[in-house]
């Protein structure tokens, strides 16, 4: 498995089960062990913060985004290997897609949804080929997997983009995953979305 940028897309708080916090740190221990960069928010809260203190602490690169007014909040780690600071929100999204490799997303809020939706869109149009795993705890995911799945039994994702949202709620199993993931051809995926709506 060659070394990939990961970016991390989770919640800047714990959640109420401690699962969570246990799963954040088998995630970490896993990209430790494969040698993977972490980029992600940059906070010093939350899920966020569990990740990035177990790779800093065995040495690890890890990488933050954050813009300015959030570091102004006094929520920013401060012992990351390389902070970026940006000016929106939009900028932090931006960059972290555009300095990672693959992505992965724990459970959140508002702000996880945001993200993994984003990167999801990108790769559908092709404007980057990556990939985004939904790193599915305690069932997390569950209920956004079948949305998705209706998305494609009601006619609205190809299936082809559906197989690139991969889950599982082993981090080994869904590195692996991450790691076969292929581009789409969208030449294709564009004839045939138009040759539809001309019937």
């Amino acid at each position: 498995m060659k070394k990939m940028r990961i970016c991390v897309f989770c919640g800047s708080s714990m959640g109420f089960d401690d699962i969570y916090k246990l799963k954040a740190l088998e995630l970490a221990d896993y990209l430790i062990e494969k040698g993977h960069t972490l980029v992600y928010g940059g906070a010093n809260v939350g899920l966020m913060k569990i990740i990035a203190d177990r790779m800093l602490e065995s040495g690890m690169e890890v990488i933050g985004v954050m813009p300015q007014y959030l570091i102004d909040k006094e929520v920013a780690h401060t012992g990351l290997t390389k902070m970026h600071v940006v000016e929106s929100m939009a900028e932090r999204k931006n960059l972290l897609i555009e300095i990672s490799d693959a992505f992965i997303a724990m459970p959140g809020g508002f702000g996880t949804l945001d993200e993994l939706a984003e990167v999801l869109v990108l790769d559908q149009l092709q404007i980057i080929s990556k990939p985004m795993g939904l790193y599915n705890v305690n069932g997390y995911f569950d209920h956004l997997i079948q949305f998705i799945d209706l998305t494609v039994t009601q006619g609205f994702v190809r299936e082809e983009h559906r197989k690139n949202a991969f889950s599982h709620e082993n981090p080994k199993e869904l590195c692996e995953q991450i790691m076969s993931y292929k581009p789409i051809d969208m030449a294709k995926w564009l004839k045939d979305i138009k040759t539809e709506s001309f019937r």
